[in-house]
């Protein structure tokens, strides 16, 4: 049964990043709500709901359809209705979503990190897009910048819950790094962690930061508003990784949740680290050609 609209919007607290920050305007932010609740409902059928998955992807894309010209059925996809047409967005970021829950039904493991990160630039790419779509802010430098957070953020997440996603069949760790490292999958499957899983483990955060820290640039390209709001995501994963550090930290210890004041100390520092570099965009505020 697909997830009804108000369980949809109900997890949006409960999310490990900020989405819809509240520094940002109120037509932002209902913009950004409309965006996630898609977002999320993708995922939920992707990953929770009963029955056949595919069959419900494949009526996603129906309502995609019709969410540019139509009437679409489920109370989330009108919303998203109002913000592509106001805003003109394109609908392949939305394609590009369902089809990496698609692929969750087809694909559970990844051989290498290029094929990872095929599949991040499917999942968790286009939401970085379209939050730059949605401000006014997309240049292609900036959506570059943004595609290495959001991929940062995804690898992040998938530290976070490697044990989860291994009860549900999935493994997001590259399998030639479980080789590289002597690991095997039942290392992960509940702590205490070994040391090469450990070790394994402490390799992806230090990948993650280097994602992150390339996309880094987006904050300092920003102004007012939207670079706060952005320095917040980017500060989210830093924290998220520092949880999985201390984790790491202590063998009898899984990989841990970031504390808001670990990510308000990292939002500080992505702050005070942020400075315009000659070369970039001119620093945007968030309303420029928007409502």
């Amino acid at each position: 049964m697909v997830p009804s609209d108000g369980e949809i919007m109900a997890r949006a607290g409960g999310e490990n990043f900020p989405v819809a920050p509240l520094v940002l305007p109120r037509w932002a932010r209902a913009h950004l709500m409309a965006v996630y609740g898609f977002a999320r409902l993708a995922d939920d059928i992707g990953d929770e709901v009963q029955g056949d998955r595919l069959a419900l992807l494949a009526w996603l894309d129906e309502e995609i359809d019709r969410a540019w010209t139509g009437t679409p059925e489920h109370p989330v996809m009108r919303r998203l209705a109002v913000t592509v047409r106001q805003l003109r967005l394109s609908p392949e970021p939305f394609r590009q979503l369902v089809e990496a829950n698609r692929r969750d039904q087809l694909v559970d493991r990844y051989e290498t990190i290029d094929a990872l990160m095929e599949y991040c630039a499917l999942s968790a790419n286009p939401v970085g897009r379209l939050v730059l779509e949605v401000l006014g802010a997309a240049t292609p430098e900036r959506l570059r910048w943004s595609d290495s957070v959001c991929t940062g953020l995804q690898v992040a997440e998938h530290l976070q819950d490697v044990s989860e996603d291994l009860e549900r069949g999935r493994v997001y760790l590259p399998q030639e790094d479980l080789f590289w490292f002597g690991c095997s999958e039942e290392d992960f499957r509940s702590p205490p962690f070994g040391p090469e899983a450990r070790a394994l483990l402490g390799f992806e955060v230090q990948r993650a930061r280097t994602l992150l820290d390339d996309g880094s640039p987006l904050v300092g390209s920003l102004g007012g508003r939207l670079r706060l709001g952005v320095a917040a995501f980017v500060a989210g994963g830093q924290a998220a990784l520092d949880g999985v550090e201390q984790g790491l930290r202590s063998p009898s210890r899984a990989p841990g949740r970031p504390r808001r004041r670990r990510a308000a100390r990292r939002l500080v520092r992505v702050l005070a680290s942020s400075g315009r570099r000659t070369g970039q965009p001119s620093a945007v505020r968030v309303g420029a050609g928007r409502p």
